[in-house]
């Protein structure tokens, strides 16, 4: 997902998202391990994937703070 996409999801979709991507970190890295991959960079698009989630999740929370006061 692109960024622009995640801004338009709530709060709760993002963490879901987030639980999601790091389930799929977990087994790719399992995978890796066990028989390994045929596209090892899964791997680090799925971090910067977490990555992105998580910024655009904290960006959230704070533009709420800054609204509530």
């Amino acid at each position: 997902m692109k960024v622009k996409e995640l801004r338009k999801l709530k709060v709760e979709e993002l963490r879901k998202k987030v639980d999601e991507l790091k389930m799929d970190l977990l087994k790719l890295r399992f995978q890796q391990k066990i028989s390994g991959l045929e596209d090892p960079m899964k791997i680090r698009n799925t971090r910067r994937q977490i990555a992105r989630v998580l910024t655009v999740l904290r960006e959230k929370e704070l533009s709420e703070e800054k609204k509530d006061g």
